[in-house]
């Protein structure tokens, strides 16, 4: 390992940067040491958003002096480092991270499909937690849903399409909130420093969304 076993400072420094909401790409170049080693120091320690130095650094101690193998990750998302990474940049960006694990382990998955069943059974929650976190996918499109007459059950699907679908449903809320604050504007008063305001940011959201479902539409072809 470059730079010898972790010390209880750079456990701090992981737990300040995992604090922070830095990748584990970047926690390493700032430890100068392997990507791998952090994820696999964040996994084996109760994971990101329950890691503790102190903790980490006694059960690394007392691992080493029982000369045993660190105990398996027990709540470590399916897919490893990978998933756990794009589950926390998800989350970082406002998705809920319920949510955020169902749609990544989706994305990981072979053919991109996955009943609400072995989502429920692969990230060990009920039923009901699943359920929610799907709805909202669909609802944004991240994911549609397909219906399995021969067993009466749900799919859920993500493919190459789901993405274009995305950026339209995002685009489109961010249109309606444009247009909102232009007529707002008006009825506040375009003579108002308020009306003005408010004017202003209709406009530039109005803008920048229709040049964005405008590029979504030219670039689609790179999807299929």
């Amino acid at each position: 390992m470059p730079g010898g076993r972790l010390t209880q400072q750079d456990r701090q420094r992981i737990a300040a940067g995992l604090a922070g909401g830095l990748s584990y790409a970047e926690i390493a170049r700032r430890l100068d040491r392997p990507t791998s080693t952090i994820s696999r120091e964040v996994g084996r320690n109760g994971g990101p958003s329950s890691y503790r130095p102190q903790q980490a650094h006694q059960a690394t101690s007392q691992r080493a002096r029982r000369g045993t193998p660190a105990p398996p990750r027990a709540a470590g998302p399916p897919g490893g480092a990978v998933a756990g990474e794009i589950i926390e940049l998800a989350v970082r960006s406002g998705m809920p991270r319920m949510t955020a694990r169902v749609h990544v382990d989706l994305l990981l998955s072979e053919d991109g499909r996955r009943t609400a069943a072995e989502l429920t059974r692969r990230l060990k929650v009920s039923p009901a937690s699943v359920s929610v976190a799907v709805n909202f996918l669909v609802q944004q499109g991240y994911v549609r849903r397909e219906r399995d007459p021969q067993r009466r059950r749900d799919i859920y699907v993500v493919d190459d399409a789901a993405w274009y679908h995305s950026v339209v449903i995002s685009a489109r809320q961010t249109l309606e909130a444009a247009q909102a604050a232009i007529a707002g504007a008006e009825t506040v008063g375009l003579d108002r420093p308020a009306g003005q305001r408010m004017a202003r940011a209709g406009a530039f959201l109005e803008r920048v969304t229709l040049d964005m479902m405008e590029s979504a539409d030219r670039w689609r072809a790179l999807l299929a």
